[in-house]
């Protein structure tokens, strides 16, 4: 006799009847864990954190870091049986943050020289704190398959302008302080603290938990379907958002620098959406468009060993390197009309081998060669220089937090340029010609000079983002515009959602990010940030934050996110005739 199945997931079902049992048992077992030890005794780099080993466990009670994670993700599993949400979802999320936390600080303890031992028992000491945890995990990760998952509830977006504007701004600013928060976490590693790995991880499964179950209850879809309503209000606060990063704890000279970088690929990332992300035209040496720009703003800034004796002002500087790179934009996209697919990556990645060379071999005199162009001086408006700190009253910001506010006016204006065009004609014969060129073509667009245009626009916007990349580092060389720039660019499109905004920002975020923080993994950390992008392309295959049609076409989902199985249901068991929700 077969075993019961989910008709959502497909997986073996949990008998119904063991749903609360395993959802609170889950919970007081979280609970449990995170007032328990997690480490028998010293490892090889000291004590762990959070006062998780043995030897400081003095106060069970005044749990923190991880521990306190845990303990609130089991609070919310047990308080989630008691009001009205969607439990088997919310079950799901809390317990996959729980297995997270507790695979994190199981297994760093594991191979930082304590062996099995160091998580349950040396022979007289005992710590199960982590073993329990994951247990929990699994428990409530069972409960929630005891049964199809409920519909993510649809909340109406329809609440006066007032309280919309509210829930934007307290929403806006909870995202400043997690990713402050997040930037933060075990400081910048090192030897300062050798920790620093499973303390980011551990806030990461524990965030990862709590956005999954305000997913569950339909909260981030709301907050999405507001900002969507109102979105230049949400465009806005976004910016004034950002701009006040300096003045959380990560306005560190570190991560100023940082996310001043940041800014620059996802100004960079947000142009090659255009090609790759609405056009559909893979572009496999988009750098070299970085490249132009950096160059020929460092050409025009005055440096010493410029090819011209010139010194222009930044904005005018900048706008010549736009052009000039556009121009090459509009070139290299000229292959487009008699090349498509395959044949066009290699001729864009032909291209951006052919740059680096040339400015490797510093031909024309514009590139320094292997000397690159060194001293370019940094942005000067006002009498402030930029790669200076800046005072406001008794209040002192880190230095490269002008380059920083400039990155975000950027980036803000390279958004609003996205915007308009993605829903303009040409936007709307991009995603055509995406969809089937053949078709297109057919119903009258001009694919030849849309497929040019894509190429000119988004060179230019890469332009304009290597003359800021050029004062900001103040030297030039042909290394950094090498085929794995292109490459991650690329890989930041994807991963936050191809013809999305937000994506291209937040994937850029993230493959800048993630490797700075898991540096503590020494040999693993290049290994460990490749399993991630693995996993998040194999569970989100549409991208983190994709836009309508990317989310149709790769997650089964409609306009607003909804799982089709969920669209569509039977009237009774065995009736064929779908009705609509």
């Amino acid at each position: 006799m077969s075993k019961p199945t989910n008709s959502v997931t497909g997986s073996v079902a949990i008998p119904p009847g063991l749903a609360r049992p395993l959802g609170i048992g889950g919970g007081v077992l979280a609970i449990l864990g995170a007032l328990l030890p997690w480490v028998t005794f010293l490892l090889n780099d000291g004590a762990y954190p959070d006062k998780a080993t043995l030897q400081f466990f003095d106060a069970p009670y005044a749990v923190s870091g991880f521990r306190l994670h845990v303990l609130l993700l089991g609070v919310v599993a047990i308080v989630a049986h008691f009001i009205p949400v969607p439990l088997r979802r919310v079950l799901r999320a809390l317990g996959w943050g729980l297995i997270g936390v507790a695979a994190v600080n199981i297994v760093f303890p594991l191979v930082d020289g304590g062996g099995f031992g160091a998580i349950t028992s040396d022979g007289t000491n005992f710590a199960f704190g982590g073993i329990v945890s994951l247990i929990a995990g699994i428990a409530l990760v069972l409960a929630a398959k005891t049964g199809p998952l409920e519909p993510v509830p649809q909340w109406k977006t329809s609440v006066p302008t007032l309280v919309a504007y509210a829930v934007l701004v307290v929403s806006f600013v909870a995202l400043l302080l997690v990713v402050a928060m997040m930037l933060n976490a075990g400081g910048q590693g090192g030897v300062g603290n050798p920790y620093a790995g499973p303390i980011f991880l551990s806030l990461l499964a524990f965030l990862a938990g709590v956005l999954g179950a305000l997913h569950g209850i339909g909260l981030t879809g709301w907050i999405s379907g507001l900002s969507d309503k109102h979105k230049w209000f949400s465009v806005i606060v976004l910016v004034l958002v950002a701009l006040a990063l300096p003045f959380t704890e990560a306005g560190t000279d570190y991560w100023m620098t940082t996310a001043a970088n940041i800014g620059v690929y996802a100004a960079t990332a947000i142009g090659l959406n255009i090609v790759v992300g609405l056009a559909g035209l893979l572009d496999l040496g988009y750098v070299a468009f970085l490249g132009i720009g950096a160059f020929v703003a460092a050409n025009f800034s005055g440096a010493a060993a410029a090819a011209f004796d010139i010194e222009l002002p930044f904005v005018v500087a900048a706008i010549i390197a736009a052009v000039v790179a556009g121009i090459f934009g509009a070139v290299v996209g000229s292959p487009t009309l008699r090349v498509r697919g395959d044949y066009l990556a290699i001729v864009t990645l032909a291209f951006g081998e052919i740059f680096k060379k040339a400015a490797q071999n510093n031909i024309g005199g514009l590139t320094g060669g292997a000397n690159a162009i060194p001293n370019v001086p940094p942005i000067n408006w006002f009498g402030a220089s930029f790669d200076e700190s800046l005072t406001i009253g008794s209040l002192e910001l880190p230095s490269g937090v002008l380059y920083y506010v400039l990155i975000i006016v950027l980036v803000a204006l390279v958004m609003v340029v996205f915007a308009n065009l993605k829903n303009s004609r040409i936007g709307r014969a991009w995603i055509a010609i995406r969809e089937d060129e053949d078709a297109a073509r057919a119903m009258g667009i001009k694919t030849g000079q849309a497929k040019i245009l894509a190429f000119l626009i988004g060179a230019t916007l890469a332009g304009l983002a290597g003359a800021v990349f050029a004062h900001k580092t103040s030297t030039v060389a042909y290394d950094s515009f090498q085929f794995i720039e292109s490459v991650t660019l690329l890989a930041a499109v994807i991963l936050g959602g191809m013809g999305s905004i937000p994506g291209a920002v937040l994937g850029a975020a993230l493959l800048l990010v993630l490797p700075e923080k898991l540096r503590e993994f020494s040999d693993y950390r290049l290994m460990l940030f490749g399993l991630a992008l693995v996993l998040i392309m194999r569970f989100r295959p549409q991208g983190l934050v994709p836009d309508r049609h990317r989310r149709a076409e790769l997650a089964d989902e409609g306009a607003d996110g909804v799982p089709i199985e969920e669209l569509n249901v039977h009237d009774t068991p065995g009736d064929e005739k779908a009705v609509t929700r």
